[in-house]
């Protein structure tokens, strides 16, 4: 039977109304009959238009509330670094110290190298990757132009710095940080612009530190019109809060962001009271909202984040400047399934069977005494034996010779206590 015949006969040729039959196809393909329906013909409308889901580009596109970049053209910068390597190969000097294995490579010049091609756009992959943009800014995101150097002082001249998603523990982040960019540099041509006052604003927040409005933020630090890059002598809204993420929620993120002004700005409804400090409900602050709302006077260049989790020092900070106590979290496991139980357990240990039914403290206990007997109190416990498998075990059950052999061997869960 032909291929149109079969749809003649199912009623699909002639555009009858109500339910859709099943078509059923039988072949013949190597000497074998094949039936089966085939794909897509017995799928409703209603079934593909969940599997089909349509999304509108312009809806899910995600925007750059960056500064642009305007750099070299493409031939232009190839020309330039033909010419660089052109110099390079050119040097004889150069070449007979990387022969007799002396060449001295400045690593600050190569960082410095770094920051100014990849390093700012390698920085926007790795705040992707750890959710910074989509945490803060919702579906934006931007390239940060400025490189923002931030580092604690750990006493003396050791200095902790923060990269891009490195771990620092808040004993290190105790004391505000030391906080240098260049702010004479224009962050869309990248060049300095001297002569020419900028404002900027630093924020630090901790998108994983409230705990009665998880989509909040934490407010650390809050420093406004910072006058061309000195952060010393910025406006203060918000004095620096060291992190104080709790015992057992793992790691939480510190966000640093660097706003460029267009021109000084009145942000005197964020201050934040001396009397506050330590109010982490007055400290409540969202990002996208401030973002939302002062976007025309300024737009985001600098980025860094690190991350921290619980340490000792944190005991003492909870209860002398929160004036909290302490919180501790923990996993609450869902108990182990246990089966009914049978009254004849077929292959299985008989003690082991029995001890799942029972009490587990009691067990522990009853182990730990078992154990201690054997002990003496000086002396400690007896030797083992030096050939365990060659003294044979007579006249027990089955299931006590495996235990004494184990007692033996050392192996079982007489070795936990």
């Amino acid at each position: 039977m032909s291929f149109s015949n079969l749809l003649m006969k199912s009623g699909l040729n002639h555009g009858l109304r109500g339910t859709p039959a099943t078509v059923v196809l039988i072949s013949t393909r190597q000497g074998h009959r094949l039936r089966g329906k085939p794909p897509g013909v017995a799928r409703t409308l209603e079934q593909r238009l969940r599997e089909e889901t349509v999304t509108d580009p312009e809806v899910v596109a995600r925007i750059n509330i960056g500064f642009p970049q305007l750099k070299e053209s493409r031939s232009a910068q190839l020309k330039t670094r033909l010419a660089h390597l052109k110099t390079q190969r050119a040097n004889k000097q150069l070449e007979q110290l990387a022969r007799s294995q002396k060449l001295i490579i400045d690593l600050d010049k190569v960082q410095q190298t770094y920051v100014q091609t990849t390093g700012q756009h390698d920085l926007r992959l790795l705040a992707d990757h750890y959710g910074i943009f989509e945490h803060l800014y919702g579906s934006a995101y931007f390239v940060p132009r400025v490189p923002l150097s931030i580092s604690y002082e750990l006493g003396g001249d050791t200095l902790t710095p923060v990269y891009n998603g490195n771990v620092i523990k808040p004993a290190e982040a105790a004391k505000a940080p030391l906080v240098s960019f260049d702010g004479q540099m224009d962050p869309i041509t990248g060049k300095s612009a001297a002569g020419q006052d900028s404002y900027w604003t630093l924020l630090a927040t901790n998108p994983d530190a409230h705990y009665t409005n998880p989509s909040a933020e934490c407010l650390h630090w809050f420093i406004a019109n910072i006058p061309n890059g000195r952060v010393s002598e910025g406006q203060v809204l918000a004095e620096y809060l060291p992190p104080f993420p709790p015992k057992g929620v793992g790691y939480q993120r510190m966000v640093f962001v660097l706003y460029k002004q267009q021109a000084a700005m009145d942000l005197g409804s964020y201050q934040l009271a001396s009397s506050d400090y330590s109010n982490l409900e007055k400290r409540t602050f969202s990002t996208l909202e401030f973002y939302r709302q002062h976007q025309e006077q300024l737009t985001p260049a600098g980025l860094a984040f690190y991350q921290t989790n619980w340490d000792e020092s944190l005991t003492e900070f909870y209860h002398d400047v929160l004036n909290l106590k302490e919180p501790v979290y923990e996993y609450d496991f869902p108990k182990p399934y246990l089966a009914d139980q049978k009254f004849f357990p077929l292959k299985q240990p008989f003690n082991l069977y029995m001890d799942k039914h029972r009490d587990e403290k009691q067990l522990n206990k009853e182990y730990l005494q078992r154990k201690l007997a054997k002990s003496h109190p000086f002396d400690g416990p007896a030797k083992p034996l030096r050939f365990p498998n060659a003294h044979p075990i007579k006249d027990v059950p089955s299931w006590l010779k495996t235990e004494i052999r184990k007692q033996r061997l050392g192996t079982g869960r007489i070795q936990d206590y």
